[in-house]
């Protein structure tokens, strides 16, 4: 556990210094240039933007206005940045909001809760790499933005036994401005003699920062040409408290059993940690497991 806790407090902090404060212009020295956009133009209200320029520095807020090759940036604190077309590494739009004088970056990973699926869908051509209580890696592709594809497999199992996996498709059904609805499969191979797996459902009503997700599935082993199974209910929540934190909780109920699972997602620019504690309930004997995720969205 103590590897296991340096590990864990590297990668939060990591996660915690991969988003700049939009307070202000960052200086990020060392940072490699490239090329100025072709074209700047002035961005809308309610676009924000993250700006670099050649020098190393960033900010976060918007083009006001384009006069040639001046160009005047205005940060989401007031601070107005006048600079020349020529002289910014790059100019794009980034997901969150204003709060005050600061930026909340959004969620890098909401289509999950701790390990729960959520009714978001992932994005065409976007996806997540990560890792589950330090041993179980995974992975989830957008194929289309209602169609994703991921599985992984443990890293430690038993010896002279197959290696087994999983695999994980999923369909956004429902993509309205609040509530999204999603229908896939956790699909478990190569498991014993047989293989098992959940199919769900999952709504979730919200925004990315404070939402509800209500989840039903059916858990089913197949084993010896024969299916038994039994239906699962799921409730979570995520709620946003500050720039960097969401408070998490997932719970389940099936067969008179249940988990109940409560903790905090640390979030960067595109990586987020998981930390939190899971408690079964309706067991004889009462243990808490701790959670530990990381998840790279790429």
């Amino acid at each position: 556990m103590d590897r296991l806790g340096r590990t864990a407090t590297v990668l939060i902090i990591a996660a915690w210094l991969t988003a700049p404060d939009g307070a202000a212009a960052l200086p990020a020295s060392g940072q490699r240039g490239s090329e100025a956009p072709r074209a700047v133009q002035a961005a809308p209200p309610g676009i924000e933007q993250e700006l670099t320029l050649k020098d190393g520095t960033r900010a976060i807020g918007r083009v006001e206005q384009v006069d040639g090759e001046r160009v005047v940036f205005r940060t989401i604190s007031g601070t107005v940045i006048e600079t020349s077309a020529s002289q910014i590494s790059s100019l794009r739009t980034i997901e969150g909001r204003r709060v005050g004088g600061t930026f909340y970056r959004a969620d890098p990973n909401p289509t999950r809760l701790f390990f729960g699926p959520t009714g978001r869908g992932v994005p065409a051509g976007g996806g997540y790499v990560g890792v589950y209580e330090v041993v179980f890696p995974f992975v989830q592709v957008g194929l289309t933005d209602r169609i994703s594809i991921g599985g992984g497999t443990p890293l430690i199992f038993g010896e002279g036994s197959a290696h087994p996996f999983w695999i994980t498709p999923k369909v956004q059904v429902l993509a309205g401005g609040r509530t999204q609805a999603a229908l896939g499969v956790m699909h478990f191979l190569n498991v014993g003699d047989g293989n098992l797996g959940i199919a769900y459902g999952a709504v979730t009503h919200g925004s990315t920062d404070s939402a509800l997700t209500v989840g039903a599935g059916y858990a089913y082993v197949r084993s010896s040409g024969e299916i038994d199974g039994a239906g699962v209910l799921m409730l979570g929540g995520e709620h946003r408290v500050s720039r960097r934190i969401k408070v998490i909780s997932e719970n389940y109920i099936f067969t008179g059993l249940g988990l109940a699972s409560v903790g905090v997602r640390f979030i960067g620019e595109r990586l987020s940690a998981d930390v939190g504690l899971v408690v079964p309930l309706g067991a004889e004997e009462r243990v808490v497991f701790p959670i530990v995720n990381f998840v790279w969205q790429f």
